[in-house]
């Protein structure tokens, strides 16, 4: 398994966050942006420089996917593809996307899509709070962990 990273919009505090713990469990993690990255020296983590364009770096991150990695997103539509294709998707509140869930977030995106179309002011997210910070580290932990334990299992 490994972490990709939707990096163009992930906050640094939660970039700070996976650092810490892709060379704690010594996890690949790897950050997709369209402009150049700064991360600290690791062998367990690197960054892809893609293109600009709307969803270049999405497209990379599901075509070098493979079922059981994990996704770091707030975007809804790159989540789905994710999850379509055996992976999973955390977004930087650290709330899990799954396949339970995520035809309902696509439909309220889609929604909010149409109304800002219309004209209509729907606001955006708010700024991360140090509570969603660490919810996100714990949900990512709890994960890391659960796919640690399952590994182990597999002979």
């Amino acid at each position: 398994m490994q972490i990709w990273v939707d990096a163009d919009a992930c906050p640094r505090v939660i970039k700070e966050i996976l650092f810490r713990a892709a060379d704690k469990r010594r996890i690949a993690l790897t950050l997709v942006a369209n402009q150049p990255l700064r991360v600290p020296p690791s062998r367990h983590i690197r960054t892809i420089q893609v293109g600009s364009g709307l969803d270049v770096a999405d497209g990379r991150i599901v075509a070098e996917l493979h079922p059981g990695d994990l996704v770091i997103t707030a975007d809804i539509p790159l989540a789905a593809a994710v999850i379509d294709k055996g992976g999973h998707a955390l977004d930087p509140r650290g709330t899990l996307m799954t396949v339970d869930n995520i035809d309902e977030r696509l439909m309220m995106r889609n929604v909010l899509d149409e109304l800002r179309g219309s004209g209509v002011e729907t606001g955006g997210p708010s700024p991360l709070s140090q509570g969603d910070r660490q919810t996100f580290a714990n949900h990512l932990d709890a994960f890391l962990t659960r796919h640690a334990r399952g590994q182990q299992a597999q002979p």
